[in-house]
């Protein structure tokens, strides 16, 4: 027996759930297909929930570690990791909770198996006892999110070598951990594991942390996880990997040889396509699991779409879901979702990063007329108030027009304080003396952009 549907969903995280929600807003009848039981995909299940869970747990340690009146009261020593990921795997069931609701309200059908397309309108779900469900549909999105990349050469089946995935199930003591990989997971979890009191080695393969991000926040990064306790090994690559009971060894190619307790590979991922069935509808993945789309991401078979993380960048859960409404609505013919575009970054280490726009590099290869207005947290009677007095934020605009072309922000809660300059960016009439002109609550981290745009305005002449 086939079951028809008008659009059939493959993969329940964010990006899916876009979709599903948009496609069954516009009146059409949808099913979602996921491996897991519990929708939420990676996102909440080994992603951007638990870790962020995570982390959040460990600055509140950091934080209670630093108050000069709190810290006198309690012998605080570094928790075991069990216990703080007990918390993370509570947001996790809060989270597949809420979203299942989604789901039910909304009459989307959710099957649990593996997709397989048999036709570019027929697929089959491989359940976990062996018996298949075949759906029928006229349009199809594939939103199946990705998992680490793993090189063939390193035993992750061993208990001392882990990836991003499995770190959450870390359940023995460590007091040294080496985390290759320097992007934006292995720098949060550097952040992390040395807030708990851990020896990180970050290694890092590139001669910066995080290049895309403007120079000076990406600086600054770098000396306060230094300052932590990170040891951060720049243009370094890995020969191979040692495994034993109690510990593990890295070779590197410059000939150094580190020891630790063990190793967090976070060195990119890979697009969960392998398993679809593509080449019956005629689509091929790059190597790294990834599928070309168009800009309203359609593939080359043109009733299958493609979003989130197996299209590639910017692979971050704000965007993924945006991506599929506006995939959805492409299908439906709506016309009220753009193409998502000016996504604003969010880096969740300790303290955040968030960004938006142009850096200060692209201006001037530009040769864009701008200038920077700064303000540093550490003189917001807030931030020290709050002892959060580590960080910054930096506008840049043009010295002309006034026009912000950039917010850079590094510190506590940056993810936050970036969508006020993004909501004015996005407005007509984009100018600098927005924040000039306009009352702040005090003392706020909002009225960084005050502080800032003042200082900005200062500089010209």
């Amino acid at each position: 027996m086939v079951t028809h549907y008008d659009a059939v969903v493959i993969g329940a995280g964010p990006s899916g759930e876009g979709a599903a929600m948009k496609l069954v807003k516009d009146g059409r009848r949808v099913a979602v297909v996921d491996v897991r039981s519990d929708v939420g995909g990676n996102c909440a299940h080994v992603g951007t929930i638990p870790s962020k869970a995570l982390r959040q747990t460990v600055y509140n340690l950091m934080r209670f570690r630093r108050d000069p009146l709190l810290s006198r009261m309690a012998d605080i020593r570094a928790l075991p990791l069990s216990q703080v990921l007990a918390r993370a795997h509570r947001v996790i069931e809060l989270q597949v909770s809420t979203h299942q609701r989604f789901f039910e309200r909304n009459d989307v059908d959710t099957y649990t198996g593996q997709a397989q397309f048999v036709s570019a309108n027929e697929l089959k779900v491989v359940r976990s006892d062996g018996l298949n469900e075949r759906l029928s549909f006229d349009h199809a999105v594939i939103a199946t999110g990705s998992r680490p990349y793993q090189p063939a050469d390193i035993d992750f089946n061993h208990p001392r070598v882990f990836d991003s995935d499995k770190i959450l199930r870390l359940d023995y003591p460590v007091q040294k951990l080496i985390i290759y990989g320097a992007g934006v997971i292995g720098c949060e979890y550097a952040s992390i594991f040395v807030g708990l009191g851990y020896k990180v080695d970050l290694i890092n393969s590139q001669p910066q942390l995080l290049s895309f991000l403007d120079d000076e926040i990406a600086d600054a990064l770098s000396h306060y996880l230094r300052d932590l306790g990170v040891l951060i090994r720049n243009q370094e690559e890995y020969e191979r990997v040692e495994t034993f009971d109690d510990h593990v060894v890295m070779h590197l190619k410059s000939g150094k040889k580190i020891k630790a307790d063990a190793i967090l590979w976070c060195n990119g991922r890979t697009g969960n396509t392998a398993n679809l069935g593509l080449d019956v509808i005629g689509l091929k993945a790059n190597g790294r699991g990834q599928l070309a789309v168009s800009e309203h991401y359609q593939t080359e078979c043109p009733n299958v779409y493609a979003v989130g993380d197996v299209i590639g960048p910017p692979a971050l859960a704000s965007a993924a879901y945006d991506q599929g409404r506006c995939a959805a609505a492409h299908i439906t013919g709506s016309e009220d979702v753009p193409t998502v575009t000016d996504v604003p970054t969010g880096i969740y280490t300790i303290p955040e990063i968030s960004c938006l726009g142009k850096t200060e590099k692209e201006l001037t290869d530009a040769c864009v007329p701008y200038e920077v207005g700064q303000a540093f947290f550490r003189h917001l009677a807030r931030a020290q108030i709050s002892g959060d007095v580590v960080g910054m934020l930096k506008i840049l605009f043009h010295r002309e027009t006034l026009e912000i072309l950039g917010i850079h922000c590094f510190g506590n809660n940056a993810a936050e304080i970036v969508h006020i300059g993004q909501a004015v960016m996005r407005q007509p009439g984009n100018s600098l003396r927005y924040f000039v002109n306009t009352t702040f609550n005090y003392p706020t981290m909002a009225e960084a952009y005050r502080v800032a745009a003042l200082n900005g305005l200062n500089r010209l002449f």
